[in-house]
C-alpha cells in the first residue's frame, strides 16, 4: 500500500510541475510573440526608430495639425484610442499602423491624406500605444476593431465615404476586414505590405531569427488560445479578399524580406479580379515603399482613389 500511495504522490507532483512548467513556458512564449511589450516589438521598434531618423519624418507634425483624441469600444470591451482631424470633407480615411508601433509612425501617410482634405483618423491598434488590450491580434482580432471605427465615423457623419489604410499589420488587419460585412460607407482598400497569413508569417520571422521551432510555435498559440480565446491559425487575410465587395489596391516593396513579396501576389489573386490593383515598389524594403518612391507612390494612390472610389477627383 505504501508503494502505490509514493507512485501516486509522484504522479500528482509530475503533473503539478509539468503544469507549471506548461504555465511558465506558455507566459514566456506569449511574451515574446503576442504581449504588448513583446521581445519582437521592441526590435522593430529599433528598426522604426532608425527608418524615422534616416528619412526624416517629422514626428512634431501631429502637434501642428488640430487632432482630438478619440475613443471607441471594440467588440469584446477593449477601449480603442484613435487620432481625428476634421477637415469638413466628405472624405475620410482610417489608418492603421504596424507590429509595435503606434500612430505617430504613421506621420507621411497621415500628413498625404490631410492634404488632400481627408478626415484622417490615424488609430493606435489593440495592445498597441494609447488603446487597451495585452494580446496583441495580429490583424484578425483587429479586422473587428476595423469595424468599430467605420462606425464611429459613420456616427459622425453618416454621409462620409471612407478608406481603410493600413502598414503592415495594419494591411494585414484592413485585408481581413475586406470580408466583414459591416463596412458601412468604406469605398475603397489600400493595403501596403501586408501578410497574407498570420500562422506562416511568425514561422516565417521565427526562421529568419534562426529560432525555428515549431513545438514553440504550437506552445505560444495554444497558450493565447487558452487565455484570450485567439486562435492564430483563423488570421487568414487571403481568405478574408475573396469577399471583398470594395476595390483593393495592394502595395509590396520588391526588396521585403521581412513579409517576403510572394504574400502581396497571394492577396492579389485571391480578391476578385474586378476589385483588384498591384503596386510593386522597386527598391523598396519593408514598410519603405512611400520613403523609397515619394512623389509615384503618392501618385498611384491618387490614380487609385480617381479611378476605383470617386474620393479624387
Amino acid at each position: 500500500m505504501k508503494i502505490v500511495a509514493w507512485v501516486c504522490l509522484g504522479i500528482v507532483i509530475f503533473v503539478i510541475l509539468a503544469l507549471l512548467l506548461y504555465l511558465v513556458v506558455g507566459a514566456i512564449l506569449f511574451k515574446i510573440v503576442f504581449s504588448r511589450r513583446s521581445v519582437a516589438s521592441r526590435v522593430l521598434k529599433k528598426d522604426t526608430d532608425k527608418r524615422l531618423k534616416e528619412y526624416k519624418i517629422d514626428l512634431g507634425w501631429w502637434d501642428k495639425v488640430k487632432f482630438s483624441k478619440v475613443f471607441t469600444i471594440s467588440f469584446d470591451g477593449i477601449k480603442l484610442a484613435g487620432h481625428l482631424h476634421e477637415a469638413n470633407s466628405n472624405n475620410a480615411v482610417i489608418i492603421f499602423h504596424g507590429f509595435g508601433g503606434s500612430y505617430r509612425e504613421m506621420q507621411p501617410y497621415a500628413k498625404f491624406f490631410h492634404d488632400k482634405n481627408f478626415n484622417v483618423l490615424a488609430v493606435d491598434m489593440r495592445a498597441h500605444g494609447d488603446s487597451e488590450g495585452n494580446c496583441i491580434g495580429y490583424g484578425w482580432l483587429d479586422r473587428k476593431d476595423v469595424a468599430s471605427w467605420v462606425k464611429f465615423l459613420n456616427e459622425k457623419k453618416t454621409e462620409s465615404k471612407i478608406l481603410l489604410f493600413g502598414l503592415s499589420m495594419g494591411a494585414s488587419s484592413v485585408c481581413m476586414a475586406a470580408g466583414e460585412k459591416n463596412l458601412q460607407n468604406v469605398v475603397g482598400i489600400v493595403s501596403d505590405c501586408a501578410f497574407a497569413n498570420a500562422d506562416k508569417e511568425i514561422e516565417h520571422i521565427m526562421h529568419k531569427r534562426k529560432i525555428f521551432l515549431k513545438l514553440i510555435k504550437q506552445h505560444a498559440f495554444s497558450y493565447a488560445k487558452r487565455l484570450y480565446g485567439f486562435d492564430v491559425k483563423n488570421a487568414d487575410a487571403t481568405s478574408q479578399v475573396k469577399n471583398s465587395k470594395v476595390p483593393i489596391l495592394f502595395i509590396h516593396g520588391q526588396e521585403d524580406d521581412f513579409v517576403p513579396l510572394e504574400n502581396v501576389n497571394t492577396l492579389f489573386n485571391a480578391t476578385p479580379p474586378n476589385l483588384r490593383e498591384k503596386y510593386v515598389a522597386s527598391g523598396a524594403k519593408h514598410a519603405m515603399s512611400y520613403a523609397v518612391q515619394g512623389v509615384l507612390y503618392e501618385k498611384r494612390i491618387s490614380e487609385f482613389l480617381s479611378k476605383r472610389t470617386n474620393l479624387e477627383r
